[in-house]
């Protein structure tokens, strides 16, 4: 079992920052490194969308269209944690952020049913 707990989320002003950490925890049988990760976002009315995928050793990210060159996924594969850095953010950019974690080889189209741990989330409302 992989525990994730997601911190940083916040009000923020359209065209603003925000920096999204999600702590594991160490007690897994299996070492973070072992899993891939991603970032998802779940808006009131709309299905849970995927937006950054980074490989178990952080070599390999993968982004959707919708977010692609404003967020970068990193992972601190030491220190058990995942990030999502964002900049420009847009309103739409409004919902609940969750990480999860992926088992080996799996996850990176970013479809949440490949995903095998998740955190609780936490909500970035971007004001315009």
């Amino acid at each position: 079992q992989l525990h994730l707990v997601e911190s940083g989320g916040a009000v923020v002003q359209s065209g603003g920052s925000l920096r999204l950490s999600c702590a594991a925890s160490a007690a897994s049988r299996w070492p973070l490194d072992q899993y891939a990760a991603g970032w998802f976002r779940q808006a009131p009315g709309r299905e849970r969308e995927g937006l950054g995928f980074i490989s178990s050793s952080g070599e390999s990210t993968n982004y959707a269209d919708s977010v692609k060159g404003r967020f970068t996924i990193s992972r601190d594969n030491a220190k058990n944690y995942i990030y999502l850095q964002m900049i420009s953010l847009k309103p739409e950019d409004t919902g609940v952020y969750y990480c999860a974690a992926a088992w080996r080889g799996k996850g990176r189209n970013l479809m949440p049913s490949d995903y095998d741990f998740w955190g609780q989330g936490t909500q970035v409302t971007v004001s315009s």
